[in-house]
């Protein structure tokens, strides 16, 4: 049984969620002939008829630089540019894709009470609102840098967790990660796979996610919506997840299934999310709406969906306080992300925020920072050559490839899991030597070549 859609009719549910979704899919525009360019499809969110080619106009390119990558981007409309293409730091945020997958330990507090929480219902509703709560850090436009292959991000000091995430693979990109703390474990595999489609791209999670709660050995599966960038080149750049998001209770069989409302004509629909909590025999139990830059409520339903009579709708999760006017549109985690106040004592040399070229964007530096990224890819591909030479193989240090593929709606994954070893190596390398401040830990190069194991084929 899928989520409600917003067109049907089911009393206050639907009177709820009317409105402007009666106008269907989110309003385009295409500029054809703009700046002598065809097909150029350019999306205002915001609505309006008259301003299509003062939209175009908008957006971090100069005009020399889309003029140079839209020829550039146009040979590869249809395809998965994940790791092809070539890219300048303009737009581009101080952050690794390994440092974005932690982003979603946020509110990991949600994850806590679903632990601790009786009732298995209510128990989804925490637990699925968690995981819409990090589509607000995701509407950032910026596109996080690709990691090295051995790149890991390690993070501490929040909510009890421990976080850790390795680049696996880098043909094709795929990372790993592992987090936990005394309520909950989160293992992930992530292989992003995206498709050009001209002046935006389609990207697709394929990847496996799964919560442990600790306290009755529950094990939750998450597939998430896809997502889509507007107006890469062309206008100002926005992004909307629509589609389902499932959670699904293995132990039990109950699930949540959240229903992401696409971007209509003059922004109708944008952000909102609504959908049912379901037991194992697919009947409605609880039902859950809101905004996912906003807030996410729940109310008790019945067997129809309707809200359950004296009962009414209750916050479970709001976004916090955030920046105001910050430069790349960080919250305040994100800012701890990349600060090393989250790093544990004991930092691996591969971690991201030693990245040269990570750093000097963080600083401002556009220059540096492109000439360090250029480095950074010419060493791996030169590691690479030498892997090939001697015939070598790479394999993680930290996550070991297991024998299990899963399914998605997107294509088939393999599954890496955490293999425990950075627990020991973290223990001994705390008691050889000590804890270091910041400033030791900033003093670290940043060399990931170190650490991954290298066998002969």
């Amino acid at each position: 049984m899928g989520s409600p859609k917003k067109n049907e009719s089911k009393g206050f549910f639907a009177a709820m969620t009317s409105g402007f979704s009666m106008f269907g899919s989110a309003m385009s525009r295409s500029v054809n002939g703009l700046l002598a360019y065809e097909g150029v499809e350019v999306i205002n969110p915001d609505g309006g008829k008259e301003d299509a080619e003062e939209e175009a106009q908008r957006g971090r390119w100069k005009d020399e630089e889309r003029d140079s990558y839209w020829k550039m981007m146009q040979k590869y409309i249809g395809s998965d540019i994940t790791s092809m293409v070539t890219l300048p730091v303009i737009i581009f945020e101080p952050m690794t894709m390994l440092q974005k997958m932690a982003e979603l330990m946020e509110y990991s507090y949600l994850l806590d009470q679903a632990d601790e929480c009786e009732d298995p219902y209510l128990r989804l509703v925490y637990a699925s609102s968690w995981a819409i709560s990090v589509y607000f850090a995701y509407q950032r436009t910026w596109k996080p840098f690709n990691p090295i292959l051995g790149e890991t991000y390690e993070m501490a000091n929040h909510g009890g967790i421990s976080f850790l995430s390795e680049q696996v693979s880098h043909h094709p990109p795929m990372s790993a990660g592992h987090a936990e703390n005394e309520h909950f474990t989160y293992d992930v595999t992530s292989k992003l796979k995206t498709k050009l489609l001209g002046n935006s791209v389609d990207v697709y999670p394929v990847g496996r996610t799964r919560v442990t709660l600790k306290k009755d050995g529950v094990v939750l599966d998450l597939v998430p919506p896809l997502t889509k960038v507007h107006n890469l080149i062309f206008g100002r750049t926005w992004v909307d997840s629509p589609g389902e998001m499932v959670m699904t209770n293995i132990t039990t069989g109950d699930k949540v299934v959240l229903y992401f409302q696409p971007c209509g004509w003059f922004g109708s629909g944008r952000y909102e999310v609504d959908g049912y909590v379901y037991s194992a025999d697919e009947e409605p139990k609880i039902m859950m709406t809101g905004k996912w830059n906003e807030k996410i409520s729940y109310q008790p339903c019945d067997a129809e969906g309707e809200p359950l009579p004296g009962t009414e709708l209750k916050e479970v999760w709001h976004v916090a306080d955030v920046p105001k006017n910050d430069k790349f549109q960080y919250t305040h985690f994100a800012h701890k992300i990349n600060s090393f106040d989250t790093a544990p004592a004991t930092l691996l040399a591969s971690d991201s925020r030693l990245r040269p070229d990570r750093y000097a964007l963080e600083q401002g530096d556009l220059s540096k920072a492109g000439s360090e990224k250029h480095s950074l890819e010419e060493r791996q591909r030169a590691e690479k050559r030498t892997r090939e030479t001697k015939g070598q193989k790479f394999t993680p240090r930290w996550f070991d490839l297991t024998d299990e593929i899963t399914s998605t709606p997107w294509g088939d994954i393999e599954i890496y899991q955490y293999n425990g070893k950075y627990n020991e190596h973290r223990d001994a390398a705390a008691s050889s030597s000590g804890a270091s401040n910041a400033d030791d830990l900033k003093s670290i190069e940043f060399n990931p070549w170190q650490y991954g194991n290298v066998s002969t084929e």
